[in-house]
């Protein structure tokens, strides 16, 4: 009797086992798979004017990344600077590395610009201000370089990529990759110039 019982219960197992998988791969089937968010930005941004309609789970991966960086992204920004940005945000600095288990400001800015665009800049930041196109701070763009140094004469000694709305992405020795504003005092006080990469 007990065996029976036992033999029971096997048997209603397997067969709502079978109803639940094939009801579950119906709905997988049927269902719309949600973008990875290593590259919603592919299928966000456009390149053109318009933007496309966003379904749901585009929405909260679009949204998640305007708030990694702290701006409010649009569809005509740089699809392969924003891709390569979020790609290394958080990664920690490292004097004189340029790799994803850390990096210097430059380092960081070179290796960004290589995969971003195949474009191989100078080392130093230096020597980058002193190879790039220098604009206004009015005038700046997404993607133009902001070098910082502490006081009139002094050298360049940290470099940034600019975003947008007064953020730049960059580097820093107290939390590595990130993104700032221009509008901090630090920042404020010790930026120097700006420069456009010609490419």
């Amino acid at each position: 009797m007990k065996n029976s019982i036992l033999y029971c219960l096997a048997a209603a197992s397997m067969v709502l086992s079978f109803f639940f998988d094939s009801s579950t791969a119906r709905s997988a089937a049927s269902a719309v798979p949600a973008p990875q968010e290593a590259s919603f930005i592919s299928t966000l941004l456009s390149g053109s004017e318009e933007p496309r309609l966003l379904t749901a789970s585009d929405s909260v991966a679009y949204n998640k990344a305007a708030h990694q960086l702290g701006i409010e992204a649009t569809y005509t920004a740089d699809q392969s600077l924003l891709e390569t940005v979020v790609s290394w945000l958080g990664t920690p600095y490292r004097y004189g590395s340029n790799s994803k288990s850390g990096t210097d400001c430059s380092g960081f800015v070179t290796r960004v610009f290589k995969e971003a665009y195949g474009i191989t800049l100078q080392r130093s930041s230096r020597s980058m201000f002193s190879s790039v196109k220098h604009v206004q701070k009015d005038e700046m763009q997404t993607g133009d370089l902001v070098f910082f140094r502490r006081g009139p004469g002094q050298p360049i000694y940290h470099v940034g990529i600019y975003l947008k709305d007064g953020k730049f992405v960059h580097s820093a020795t107290n939390g590595g990759v990130m993104v700032s504003s221009l509008n901090q005092a630090y920042y404020s006080r010790n930026f120097y110039a700006a420069g456009r990469v010609e490419h």
